[in-house]
Formats: C-alpha cells, sequence, structure tokens
C-alpha cells in the first residue's frame, strides 16, 4: 500500500518557466530578421571575396555599380508604391459607397483578369507601341501591376466592418463622412496595409525587369550576368534583390504594427 507524498515545487522553478512578457517577444522577434538577412550578405560578401574577378566581373561587382542599382531599384519601389497609394485607396473608398454598387462586381472581375497578365508584358507594350522608357515607364508599369492589391484589399477591409457599428456611429450624430474617417478606415486599417504591404513586395520584385526598357535597378546586373554568362554576377544580383524585398517586407511589417489601432493590437504590444 502505497502513501501519497506531496512535493512543493520551489518558487524559483515557478518563476524561471514564466514565459517573457509579449512586448519582449514581440521585440526579439523584430531582432531575428536582421540578423538573417545580415548573415546573408556576409556569407555572399566571403563568397564573392573568395573568387578571382576577371574583368567582366570587375565592373558589375563593385561598390559604385552595385549602390547605383540598389539605389534605383529602391527608388522604383518606393515612388511606385507612393503614386499606388494615392491612387488606390481614394479610389476604393469610393469604391464602397452605396452609388458605386451596380459597377462594382464588373470592375472587380476586370481588375482580378488584369492581375493576370504579367508585368513584362505591359512594359514591352508600353515600348513598342508607344516608345515609352525609362524610370517614368517603369513606374507606370509597376503602378497598373500593384494597384490591384491594395485597391481590393482597401474594399475588402471597409466592408467588412459590421454595420451595427457604422449604425451606432450614425446614431451619435456623426456625418457619413465622420463615420468613414473615424470609424471605417481606422478598423480596415489591417486589411489595406496587408495590401500595401503585398504591393511593395510585387514591386520590388517587379522591379528587376525593368533593366528591359532601361530603368536601371539589380536587374541591370542580373542581365549583365546573363548575357556575359557569368553566374557570379547573376547570383550577387538576385541575392540581393531577394534581400532588399525582405528588408522592404520587413520595414513594412513593422509599420504594419505601429499603424494598427491600439484596440486591434495584439496583448501586449
Amino acid at each position: 500500500m502505497t502513501t501519497g507524498t506531496t512535493v512543493e515545487i520551489p518558487d524559483s522553478a515557478v518563476v524561471a518557466q514564466t514565459p517573457p512578457p509579449a512586448g519582449r517577444r514581440r521585440w526579439l522577434s523584430y531582432l531575428t530578421m536582421p540578423l538573417i538577412l545580415a548573415a546573408v550578405l556576409v556569407a555572399l560578401y566571403l563568397y564573392v571575396s573568395s573568387h578571382e574577378l576577371d574583368s567582366i566581373e570587375a565592373r558589375s561587382l563593385n561598390a559604385a555599380s552595385l549602390t547605383t542599382a540598389v539605389w534605383q531599384h529602391v527608388q522604383l519601389a518606393a515612388v511606385s508604391t507612393g503614386i499606388t497609394l494615392i491612387i488606390a485607396v481614394p479610389l476604393g473608398v469610393l469604391l464602397t459607397r452605396p452609388f458605386t454598387r451596380r459597377v462594382r462586381p464588373y470592375l472587380i472581375t476586370v481588375l482580378t483578369l488584369a492581375q493576370a497578365v504579367p508585368t513584362i508584358s505591359i512594359l514591352f507594350l508600353m515600348a513598342a507601341a508607344f516608345l515609352f522608357l525609362g524610370f517614368s515607364a517603369a513606374i507606370v508599369g509597376l503602378v497598373l501591376y500593384a494597384i490591384i492589391p491594395v485597391l481590393l484589399n482597401t474594399m475588402v477591409g471597409l466592408e467588412q466592418v459590421d454595420d451595427s457599428v457604422l449604425e451606432a456611429g450614425r446614431g451619435m450624430g456623426l456625418s457619413r463622412f465622420q463615420v468613414l474617417r473615424r470609424i471605417e478606415l481606422p478598423l480596415a486599417v489591417p486589411v489595406i496595409l496587408a495590401g500595401v504591404r503585398t504591393a511593395l513586395v510585387i514591386n520590388v520584385g517587379t522591379a528587376a525587369l525593368v533593366t528591359y526598357i532601361n530603368a536601371g535597378g539589380l536587374g541591370d546586373i542580373i542581365v549583365a550576368g546573363l548575357s556575359t554568362n557569368r553566374v557570379l554576377v547573376q547570383i550577387v544580383g538576385a541575392v540581393l534583390t531577394a534581400v532588399l524585398a525582405l528588408t522592404i517586407d520587413y520595414f513594412a511589417g513593422i509599420a504594419e504594427d505601429l499603424l494598427r489601432p491600439k484596440g486591434l493590437r495584439p496583448t501586449g504590444a
């Protein structure tokens, strides 16, 4: 016959098992991606340094050329995304108003079909039909492609707001514009920001194609490697493009967390 015994757990053991605060976990998660990207860049540098560069590779893989290409790529992504927001968010708000209800399904269908058209086709069409080349042409092509996710996310974010919340706002004496500004848009911010984040990543990846219309960017490095059959140059251009896309997505994720209304943030944020 066994006798039950009581085991006392020391207070130190309980304290050791207590999970860290949510805010601390949050900031620790913010440090993970920069460390990974820094490790990738260091590994890329060591890999390139271990090779003897010929004259063709040296023309592409020098600090001046790489810095210029990265800066042009950032400009392409930033300008095209900014213009996309100026167009897509107000248009998304407009299309969720009652007087656009009849045309809304047709427009969504057209936009969804347009999303399936490759960006390279748009760029080549502008270059061949209108002789439209360079930075401005690249911006137009990127905006036409990135506007769709931001527009659709704006519409989805506004339409998911509960009607009872809107009725409560109107019952408090708010005008339709005040309801939009103080209730609908704040509640739709998480979904809208997700669309903006998607547009940013799309623009960074797609901007590698605008080298074919003489718009610069990291695509110049990749195409230089392809045209001269230099695999090392191709690898550097592709890795830098991926790192830039992940870096911008990382900062967009932080902005998404900070701009989210306090009532919709995770506990402890």
